[in-house]
């Protein structure tokens, strides 16, 4: 039996007639970005996360990168997130002209521990990104507190955690601002890159709308330096067809990351959902020592696997600039060399899950000498 990590053949074909109607219809009007499609999304996107504004940009990189600017983040100032995520969290504070500052992570739901923030605060930081890593959100009261007590902006990494939520509340609708990735991987995604801003606050969505679009409010008016960072017609129209599926993907991911969690063996350290938030699973993600052993054992029985992600930000040779050795991150470092994610996309079979789960249970007897217990 073959296993890949994503399957996104099967999922288009249940719904490949619609979406080949509405991409037929965009092409048909020729408006390739900013038009219908775009609006219609960005309205019933900010209505999904519960928030006032949505705009559509080109990328999850972008949607950070504009929302930094559109809060005002800029040269000097700093900026407090985690090391555990895609370079892109990094990558866009560098972009606005801030310096990330990197605090290490709790080690259960591998999100920044809100305990650690307080200590990175000075006088230079302007903003703190939480990052709801492979679909869990972060704690946001803690996170909340300090900021409203140090003034500070809070944008949500949400570029995972599509439909996620925190006691109650949707990821894109606690902070100030929400940054979205529709990559094409993404419980969310579409057929290429694109990403979305939610926020409630009408000056930052303004400032985002325009930073996205060169920087004008009217066109050829550019009342400040912007980018090329617009959402086109496609794409828009690709989500806007899968936006109504979201919630029942959402749940067969959750159906099938329960069915995971009762069928590895208890020698697998599982992803655990915390009692105040839905986690997603966008991934899922579990852990063991012997990380790079199962993952052979598993690719040469046909599973595909990932690693998200093999070397934190702070490791990275484009990070040693900015001063990425600098910071000590020992649960961060920890786990990196212990992670490992498996299948997950909710068109998967019971049956597969079930296959996975005994090679990996081969893998802990053989390794023990024993069965392992689950």
């Amino acid at each position: 039996m073959r296993v890949p990590l994503v399957d996104l053949k099967t999922q288009y074909q249940e719904i490949k007639e619609e979406i080949l109607a509405e991409i037929s219809q965009a092409l048909d009007g020729m408006q390739l970005f900013l038009g219908k499609n775009v609006q219609a999304l960005e309205s019933s996107f900010a209505a999904y996360c519960g928030t006032d504004f949505a705009i559509g940009v080109g990328s999850g990189t972008d949607a950070l990168h504009i929302a930094l600017r559109a809060c005002g983040i800029g040269q000097g100032d700093e900026v407090i997130t985690v090391s555990n995520t895609f370079i892109a969290t990094a990558e866009a504070i560098i972009l606005a002209g801030a310096r990330p500052v990197f605090v290490d992570i709790d080690p259960i739901t591998q999100n920044i521990n809100p305990s650690l923030v307080e200590k990175a605060i000075t006088p230079h930081t302007k903003a703190i990104i939480p990052v709801h890593l492979f679909g869990h959100m972060v704690d946001m009261e803690p996170v909340m507190t300090l900021a409203s007590h140090y003034k500070l902006k809070v944008i949500e990494d949400a570029c995972q955690a599509h439909g996620a939520e925190y006691r109650g509340k949707r990821a894109g609708a606690i902070g100030d601002v929400g940054c979205f990735s529709f990559y094409f991987t993404k419980n969310l995604g579409a057929y290429g890159e694109s990403g979305i801003i939610t926020t409630s606050d009408p000056e930052i969505a303004k400032r985002c709308r325009m930073i996205r679009d060169h920087g004008q409010a009217a066109k050829y008016y550019h009342d400040m330096i912007g980018v090329n960072g617009r959402l086109d017609e496609v794409q828009a129209a690709v989500l806007k067809v899968k936006l109504p599926h979201l919630d029942k993907w959402i749940e067969e991911r959750r159906r099938l990351a329960r069915l995971y969690d009762s069928s590895l063996p208890s020698s697998i350290i599982k992803p655990q959902e915390m009692p105040w938030a839905k986690h997603v699973y966008y991934v899922y993600v579990i852990r063991t020592p012997d990380r790079d052993r199962l993952r052979e054992w598993l690719d040469s029985k046909g599973i595909g696997t990932g690693i998200h992600y093999p070397v934190p930000i702070h490791r990275q040779e484009a990070m040693r600039t900015y001063g990425g050795g600098d910071f000590s991150l020992p649960i961060t470092d920890k786990i990196t060399g212990e992670i490992l994610s498996l299948p997950m996309y909710p068109e998967l079979k019971n049956e597969e899950i079930e296959y996975i789960c005994n090679c990996i249970d081969e893998f802990s007897y053989s390794k023990a000498g024993v069965h392992s217990n689950r």
